[in-house]
């Protein structure tokens, strides 16, 4: 009899290997980039009465064909 409640006491406190266990939920992380910036700026147009420096005018210029290429902005007609 003290054997059979040695042998259940013991067995208590056996684990399983996990074979029986469900496997733990994955979590998968991807990152996507939206590029928004074509919703939102526009191109830079510069009047006869404006007075620039030359950087500015070089940044306003670089700003308006970054424009073209990325946005497809075209030149505004006359």
């Amino acid at each position: 009899m003290l054997m059979l409640v040695l042998c259940l006491t013991l067995a208590g406190c056996c684990t399983t290997s996990g074979a029986n266990d469900p496997p733990e939920p994955q979590v998968v992380v991807k990152t996507r980039i939206v590029d928004t910036a074509c919703d939102w700026t526009r191109p830079i147009y510069v009047d006869k009465a404006d007075v620039l420096t030359d950087d500015t005018a070089k940044s306003i210029l670089a700003h308006n064909r970054a424009g073209q290429k990325v946005c497809g902005w075209k030149p505004k007609s006359k």
